[in-house]
Formats: structure tokens, C-alpha cells, sequence
């Protein structure tokens, strides 16, 4: 049981950190004008959305095991 909470704190945590990221980059993106820079913040935004989506369902496969 111990574990499985360490497990959803260490979640928890990446999860935070990229939303952060992820409230970075838009106001980055925001600011770009060109196509190559719109493009590449749009790729990093989309890479940090999809890591987000996968620590998610791993906090929740977690939290399923918990109970």
C-alpha cells in the first residue's frame, strides 16, 4: 500500500510539472509569429499534452489497485 501511494505522489508530481509546461508553452506559442516557430511550439505542446494524457492513466490504474 505504501508503494502504491508513492507511486500516485510521484504521478501527481510529473503530472503537475507538465501541466506547468504545458501553461508555459501556450503563452510562448501566444507570443510566436512565423510559421516554423508556431509549428515547433505546437509540436512541443501536443509532445507534453500526450505525456500528460499517459500519466494520467497510469495515476489512474494506480489508484484503481489502491482501492
Amino acid at each position: 500500500m505504501a508503494d502504491i501511494r508513492a507511486r500516485l505522489a510521484d504521478l501527481d508530481q510529473q503530472i503537475a510539472l507538465i501541466r506547468e509546461n504545458l501553461r508555459d508553452l501556450v503563452e510562448q506559442a501566444a507570443a510566436y509569429s512565423g510559421g516554423a516557430d508556431e509549428e515547433l511550439a505546437q509540436q512541443r505542446i501536443a509532445d507534453q499534452q500526450a505525456e500528460l494524457d499517459q500519466l494520467t492513466k497510469q495515476r489512474d490504474e494506480v489508484s484503481r489497485r489502491k482501492t
